[in-house]
């Protein structure tokens, strides 16, 4: 009877590794979903935290929100964390009929195990490329390769991930795409007076256009090979340069090495007045609104949550073509301009062409917002996250 009312409104623990004020991706989505399904679905989460003044229990939206903290630089804090998602887990299992885990790492062994041992049937989103793959799990040893094969479905949020999990034999019936969504009334275009109005607000410049940059200071992400093709522009008219995102190592994918380098070449060089430095934040779409253009310049991404933002929001985008990620949201020529990863010059001239005509850019980010509100609206993954949980409920 449990399991036929749960299948109505399925109880569901979301599992992951950050949670809201804390941003990621995972983060982002999860927030967005358990907004979207309040009255279809009784969602909690537990989630690890980097923060050490946030809360062990907190209520976000009306969602019941469990953390658990961790410092992801030390093997022993992910050690002892996954043993209190674990207990936590324990203590919860009256409360849920599904466990919905975000993304790979230390954590999934004992979700998976405890799943498996209290009968609670396991959902797993793949989020990132080149962790969330199975070669690269497998070489974590068999126990890892078990938690990560063993949930009763797998949710890919781009076409590459699904495809790959396809490849390395594992069954197909078990695995969809799924994609991120945004929420298209949250992420909209600006007039221009509400465009200036934000830039005085942000402190940007009003006489000159600007070209933002939204992640992580990574390796992966190559803020550093963004502000290369940005100095190739012609010093009159070069932009504002936006860079948005955490640049210490309270994240393990973070160089902080990068953003010290970029403000120091960009000191030397008599450029640091056009180049302006944010912390993330939970209003990021304020950013969207402000900027003139968006450019992506990662050579990793699964199905990146900051290109889909900046394209609902109309602005014209630049990204690194990536197949089965990128090539799959931006239509080349259409929608955003594509480049082959690590070309600088070929990023400098996309730049030079979208803003020498502000008018062609602006019909591209028109055609943007359009493709993001037809097939990336956080209903539809709303929709879809809860017909998994109908899916692995029905199996039981």
């Amino acid at each position: 009877m449990r399991v036929r009312d749960a299948a109505v409104r399925p109880r569901v623990l979301l599992v992951t590794g950050a949670y809201y004020p804390e941003i990621s991706a995972a983060a982002v989505q999860c927030r967005a979903v358990a907004q979207r399904l309040q009255h279809r679905a009784t969602l909690s989460v537990l989630t690890t935290a980097v923060t050490p003044s946030l809360p062990a229990f907190d209520r976000i939206d009306g969602v019941a929100v469990h953390r658990v903290l961790v410092d992801v630089r030390s093997a022993r804090s992910k050690a002892i964390a996954s043993i209190k998602v674990a207990s936590s887990m324990l203590r919860q299992r009256g409360t849920y009929d599904v466990v919905h885990v975000h993304g790979f790492s230390q954590k999934n062994l004992p979700v998976s195990a405890l799943g498996r041992l209290l009968g609670k049937p396991v959902v797993l989103t793949l989020h990132t490329s080149g962790q969330d793959e199975p070669e690269i799990v497998k070489r974590r040893g068999a126990l890892s390769y078990w938690a990560f094969t063993s949930p009763q479905l797998v949710m890919a949020v781009s076409p590459q991930l699904a495809t790959l999990w396809c490849a390395a034999g594992l069954p197909a019936d078990r695995v969809r795409t799924s994609p991120n969504g945004i929420d298209t009334s949250r992420f909209r275009p600006v007039n221009d007076a509400e465009r200036i109005a934000l830039r005085k607000a942000l402190g940007w410049p009003q006489d000159r256009q600007v070209v933002l940059f939204v992640g992580f200071f990574s390796r992966d992400k190559r803020p550093d090979l963004l502000f290369r093709a940005w100095r190739l522009l012609d010093p009159v008219t070069r932009p504002q340069l936006v860079f948005v995102g955490a640049k210490g190592t309270g994240y393990y994918e973070i160089d902080d090495a990068l953003g010290a380098a970029i403000r120091r070449d960009a000191f030397e060089s008599g450029v640091a007045d056009h180049l302006t430095f944010l912390d993330p934040t939970n209003d990021i779409e304020r950013c969207f609104r402000a900027a003139d253009l968006f450019v992506l310049p990662s050579v990793r991404e699964a199905h990146p949550l900051a290109l889909l933002e900046a394209m609902a929001c109309g602005l014209p985008v630049i990204a690194t073509r990536l197949p089965g990620a990128t090539d799959a949201i931006v239509d080349h020529g259409l929608t955003g301009k594509l480049f082959a990863p690590d070309d600088e010059q070929a990023l400098a001239g996309a730049l030079r062409e979208l803003l020498a005509d502000p008018a062609a850019g602006r019909a591209m980010g028109e055609r943007a917002r359009e493709a993001v509100s037809a097939r990336y609206d956080i209903e539809r993954t709303a929709d879809a996250w809860l017909d998994a949980y109908q899916a692995v409920l029905a199996d039981q």
